[in-house]
Order: structure tokens, then C-alpha cells, then sequence
């Protein structure tokens, strides 16, 4: 293990963390325990000036007591690119202007500390548009406004699924049944609520069996679960009610984790998570806060949180001077 580090973490706010299975909690319990610094701080409170980006952070302790898990001592000016070995982009999408620029001012700091997962790239890879680069894995898939397009899609896949290009945690997502009834509505209420397209795929009813999430640190499969859908619901997302059961992979999904490694690891994308229906459908390539790794960990005993940990010592470790 390398010397301990400062380890700056954005991300929401401490207070309405659900402890018992957040992922980013049990990643600063795992640096805490290793011997790491933390800090913590919100997106809004990074400041540029000079050639220096910097936050207003408090120094936190953190334990496994709900209701009381963690302390703050008086906040200080943390100079990122100078005072902090690495910083964990951790914040919850949306992925919107707040968090695009957030992505613009850690890259200014990216080549003198370790920025996981790497500011720039989690800007061009969006969940829902970085999978646009695998449609050999994925569903029939449509990115468009056009309610005419969607139709047309519609009558050649039967029930489709529309839902936000930049959506997160199974939020508005539709299924439309074949005959269309309400796809016109839908549509309007999608364009007056999102400027960008939206995300049109083929309803897969293996998602009855469960939507599986399988974690990816610096490209190499550290474990998966599957989330099955809540009575009456097409979504599985651990956040609207799906539930987390045991899980191995297919050799189909072998061969996705080994087709995105070696990208992933040139990007810099050191945690990712990714979703995969019916043992076989690539949905989405999670960059921006991945979760599910408390749950793997209860199921398979595997501590993905001190893999990644491991990960980042080793690489901020090659960073460091002769």
C-alpha cells in the first residue's frame, strides 16, 4: 500500500446518505480504514483563479452509526492540483451545465492529481452515449425528438421503452406497448422537458429476470449483482424499488467486459459500472457515481472498494516523483 493520501471527495451532501448501501460511503470507509485523509466538499463549492482550482472543504470522519456517521471539523481552502492526492468525482448526476463545468475545472488540476474517474472523459461519455460505441451488445436502439421517427421504430420493434438521454436511477422511464397509445403525449412531455433527444429502445421482456450490474475497476470485472423489478414495474434500479440478488456471468457477458477493458482503461475510467438485460443487452455504461458495490459485497464477499482503492494507490503511486 502506498503513503497515506488526501482524498478529496465531491459529491451530495453527507447528511442523506443511506449508509447502509451507498457506494461512495463505503469507499471513504475504505480509505479512512487504509490510513487516507478525507475531505468532502459540493460541486458548487470549487473556485478558480490563476491557474488554481480550489474548495472549500471540511476535514470528516466517518462510521458506520446511522444517524451519526459522520464529523466535519472547521472547513479550510483545499488547493486541489497542490494539497490533495486525489479527488473522487462523486456527485450524483443530472448530468447537466453544474456538472459539465465541474468536469471543465478538475481537468485543469487532472495532470498533477489523480482524478477518479477522469474529469474529461466522464464528459464525453455519457451513460446513455458512450454505449452508442458497442451496438453489436446493445438493444434496436433510437436517439431522437421526433415523435414520427419514434413511431416508425415503434411499428418495426413492437413495445418500446423511452426514457431521458441523461436520465439516472430508473427516473422516467416508459414502456409504450405496441399499439402506441399515449407515445404522441409522451413525446410531448419529453421535448418540453428535455432539450436533448431521447432514447428509444426495443422493450426486452428478459428484464422481468432481472437487470444486472456488473462492475468494472480499471477494466477488470470485480463482481456483479442483478436487480430484479418491484411488483408492477419494468425498472429494477436499486433506487425505485428493485431488489439485489446473487448473480454470476454469462460468457456473453464475459465477452462485453472484455471488449470495453481495454477503452476503459485508456480513458481513465477507473470505476465503472455497467448494465446488462437478459444475460446478453448492453443498456448502459455507468461513469458518473457507479453504485452496487456494497451489495456485491454481501452476496460474494468480494471488498470492491479496497480493489478500487488498490487501483488508485497503485496509480497514483506511478505518478509520484523519482
Amino acid at each position: 500500500m502506498t503513503t497515506s493520501l488526501t482524498v478529496a471527495v465531491q459529491m451530495d451532501p453527507l447528511a442523506g446518505l443511506n449508509i447502509a448501501g451507498d457506494s461512495t460511503f463505503a469507499l471513504m470507509l475504505s480509505a479512512q480504514a487504509r490510513g487516507h485523509r478525507l475531505f468532502h466538499y459540493l460541486a458548487g463549492d470549487l473556485n478558480y483563479a490563476a491557474g488554481r482550482v480550489w474548495a472549500r472543504a471540511h476535514p470528516v470522519t466517518v462510521r458506520r452509526v446511522a444517524g451519526d456517521h459522520f464529523t466535519f471539523g472547521e472547513p479550510v481552502s483545499l488547493d486541489l492540483g497542490a494539497d490533495a492526492d486525489v479527488v473522487l468525482m462523486r456527485q450524483d448526476p443530472p448530468f447537466d451545465l453544474g456538472y459539465i463545468t465541474a468536469t471543465h475545472l478538475l481537468e485543469r488540476i487532472a495532470t498533477r492529481t489523480l482524478v477518479v474517474n477522469d474529469p474529461a472523459q466522464v464528459r464525453n461519455a455519457p451513460e446513455k452515449v458512450f454505449v452508442l460505441d458497442y451496438p453489436q451488445f446493445m438493444p434496436p436502439t433510437l436517439v431522437t425528438r421526433n415523435l414520427d421517427e419514434a413511431r416508425a421504430f415503434l411499428a418495426e420493434h413492437g413495445a418500446i421503452v423511452v426514457k431521458p438521454l441523461h436520465g439516472n436511477g430508473g427516473k422516467a422511464i416508459f414502456k409504450v406497448e405496441a399499439g402506441g397509445l399515449n407515445l404522441s403525449a409522451l413525446f410531448e412531455i419529453f421535448n418540453q422537458t428535455w432539450p436533448e433527444p431521447h432514447m428509444v429502445q426495443a422493450f426486452l421482456p428478459e428484464v422481468a429476470a432481472g437487470d444486472k450490474r456488473i462492475v468494472l475497476v480499471d477494466g477488470e470485472v470485480a463482481g456483479a449483482i442483478n436487480r430484479l423489478p418491484g411488483e408492477g414495474e419494468i425498472r429494477s434500479n436499486l433506487a425505485v424499488g428493485g431488489s439485489a440478488v446473487k448473480t454470476e456471468l454469462t460468457d456473453r457477458e464475459r465477452e462485453i467486459c472484455a471488449a470495453l477493458a481495454p477503452e476503459l482503461k485508456r480513458r481513465g475510467l477507473l470505476f465503472v459500472g455497467i448494465d446488462v438485460i437478459g444475460g446478453k443487452w448492453l443498456t448502459e455504461i455507468n461513469v458518473t457515481s457507479p453504485t452496487g458495490i456494497v451489495a456485491i459485497e454481501r452476496f460474494d464477499g468480494t471488498d470492491v472498494a479496497a480493489m478500487i482503492w488498490e487501483a488508485v494507490e497503485a496509480k497514483v503511486g506511478q505518478r509520484a516523483p523519482l
